[in-house]
């Protein structure tokens, strides 16, 4: 089984804020593939489903950001997955919005939300890491993270947001090369070029228009 988590905030508060990028990135998941309902199990709620033919279970903890690792730790340890099965989706400020990028273990930057789960689980865990930005200064980032998206991070938000669903079966293989390179390609496509004309010849410039 994989286990997807998505890392926020419960309540509408806190829905929009850009801490809760991981909880918006699973619900597109669970709604692009036709999830189960979701229902309360190991304090957060759960959504089941298939992608690329294996069991996906996604799981939002409930117990805030700062204790997200309770709820994954339940999680694991009842299914018994491994942390190369967990991928987490939380947001990150050292990358500009809308930017993706995907590692294995590695520090913690920081970010509560990840400290609480290497507590649970180890470090081991693979994470997609989406871009919020940075507010310039350290002292400012709680408030930044607890604000909500502005109405103009939508030109980027919702494809991203997309793109990830449409990409997402390819994390079951666990090939993240591939899903990060799938996410970008479907966000900045190929520009197409139209072939150049052939060359006229030269009876076609000799040829007279009267």
């Amino acid at each position: 089984m994989l286990l997807l988590v998505g890392l926020g905030n419960p309540g509408d508060k806190y829905a929009d804020n850009r801490h809760n990028i991981g909880f918006m990135a699973v619900d597109e998941i669970i709604r692009r593939h036709g999830f189960a309902p979701p229902r309360r199990r190991f304090q957060g709620l759960t959504s089941e489903g298939t992608m690329a033919g294996q069991k996906v279970m996604v799981l939002k903890p409930m117990t805030f950001m700062n204790e997200s690792g309770r709820s994954v730790g339940e999680a694991a340890r009842f299914f018994k997955i491994d942390a190369d099965h967990i991928v987490v989706f939380h947001d990150e400020l050292d990358l500009a919005p809308g930017k993706l990028r995907v590692k294995n273990g590695g520090g913690l930057a920081g970010h509560n939300g990840l400290k609480s789960l290497a507590a649970h689980i180890g470090r081991d865990f693979r994470r997609v890491r989406l871009g919020v930005g940075h507010p310039g200064h350290k002292d400012k980032v709680l408030r930044y993270v607890l604000q909500n998206f502005a109405k103009a991070d939508d030109t980027w938000l919702d494809p991203l947001l997309d793109a990830m669903a449409e990409a997402a079966p390819l994390l079951t293989s666990g090939d993240d090369a591939a899903f990060a390179s799938k996410v970008a390609l479907i966000l900045k496509p190929p520009e197409h070029r139209p072939r150049p004309l052939p060359a006229a010849s030269n009876t076609d410039e000799n040829q007279s228009t009267d």
